[in-house]
C-alpha cells in the first residue's frame, strides 16, 4: 500500500527513515488517513475531486516550489492540464512569505503585518470559473492570512456556490496540505544530512 508520505520525501523501504516513521505508526497510519479521505472520499459531490486537485497545486505552490508541490502539479495537470498551467502560474505570481493580518486582540497590534491580499485576475476568473477562483482566494487567505478568515471570506465562498461542507473540507484541505508538506520537506532534510554523514 502506497503511503503518500513515503512517496514525497522518497522514502526507501527498510531505509533509515523508514525505521523511523515506523516507530510512530498511529501518526503515520492516521496522515495517511487524512490524505485518502481528502483525495478519495466517498462522497465529494459538495468538492468535486478535480477541484480538490487543483486546489492542492495551488496551495502547495504557493508556499514551496519543491517535490510535494510538483506531485500535486502533476496530479492536477492530469485532471485538466490547461486549469492545472493556469493555478499553477497564479501561484507562482502570489507566492509571498506572511503571515500577514491584523490582531484585534490588544497588546498584539505590534504584531501586525501588511501583505499581498491575493484576488484572482479577470482572466483568471474567466478560466477557473466562480467556484474555483472563490476557492484560491480562500486559499491564499488562510495560507497568508488566517487570523482574517472570518465571516465576510466565507459569506464569499456560499456567494460563490460553495456549501457548507464544501468550505469546511476546503479549511481542512489546505490545512492538511500545509502539515504534510512541512512533513514531507523536514523528512527530505534528515534524509539529505543522513546520505552528507555517511559520505563523510
Amino acid at each position: 500500500m502506497t503511503d503518500q508520505i513515503d512517496a514525497l520525501a522518497d522514502i526507501a523501504e527498510g531505509g533509515a527513515l523508514d525505521e523511523l516513521r515506523r516507530r510512530r505508526p498511529v501518526t503515520r497510519d492516521q496522515l495517511q488517513a487524512s490524505y485518502d479521505a481528502l483525495f478519495s472520499p466517498v462522497d465529494d459531490s459538495a468538492f468535486p475531486g478535480a477541484e480538490r486537485a487543483l486546489v492542492a497545486a495551488f496551495a502547495t505552490r504557493l508556499t514551496a516550489d519543491d517535490e510535494t508541490a510538483r506531485a500535486y502539479a502533476d496530479a492536477a495537470a492530469s485532471v485538466d492540464s490547461a486549469l492545472a498551467e493556469i493555478v499553477a502560474g497564479e501561484a507562482a505570481e502570489a507566492a509571498v512569505t506572511g503571515p500577514y493580518g491584523d490582531f484585534v486582540e490588544t497588546g498584539l497590534h505590534h504584531e501586525n503585518l501588511d501583505g499581498l491580499r491575493y484576488e484572482p485576475s479577470a482572466a483568471v476568473r474567466d478560466a477557473v470559473g466562480d467556484r474555483l477562483q472563490a476557492a484560491l482566494a480562500h486559499t491564499h487567505l488562510l495560507t497568508f492570512r488566517p487570523r482574517e478568515a472570518h465571516d465576510q471570506a466565507l459569506d464569499r465562498l456560499l456567494a460563490a456556490g460553495w456549501s457548507v461542507d464544501g468550505i469546511v473540507t476546503l479549511s481542512q484541505l489546505v490545512s492538511f496540505l500545509a502539515f504534510q508538506q512541512r512533513v514531507a520537506a523536514g523528512l527530505r532534510v534528515l534524509s539529505a544530512t543522513s546520505e552528507k554523514e555517511v559520505a563523510a
